[in-house]
């Protein structure tokens, strides 16, 4: 009986795609203060103006830029060059 319920588990995660989530890093940072010494940060903001509803929605805290972000990665660097002399 086992076997056959691993079996069917294993049959719905091929058939359904199961991918592990890619989470986001944003350029900001929304610090929250969500009460009894409990201080939460979310830096999967992408905007500052994005953030500030975030903290103004009655949690008391501030928006700071993430200090983790590297931004977006730009193409890889090119490769030197041979120069040849005739």
């Amino acid at each position: 009986m086992q076997f056959i319920f691993i079996l069917v588990a294993v049959a719905a995660a091929m058939l359904f795609d199961v991918r592990v989530s890619q989470a986001y890093e944003g350029p900001w940072c929304a610090g929250t203060n969500r009460g009894g010494g409990t201080f939460v940060y979310n830096c999967s903001m992408r905007t500052l103006e994005q953030c500030i509803p975030e903290v103004i929605a009655g949690n008391r805290g501030f928006c700071s830029p993430n200090p983790n972000y590297r931004g977006p990665e730009g193409p890889p660097p090119r490769g030197k060059r041979k120069r040849y002399y005739y």
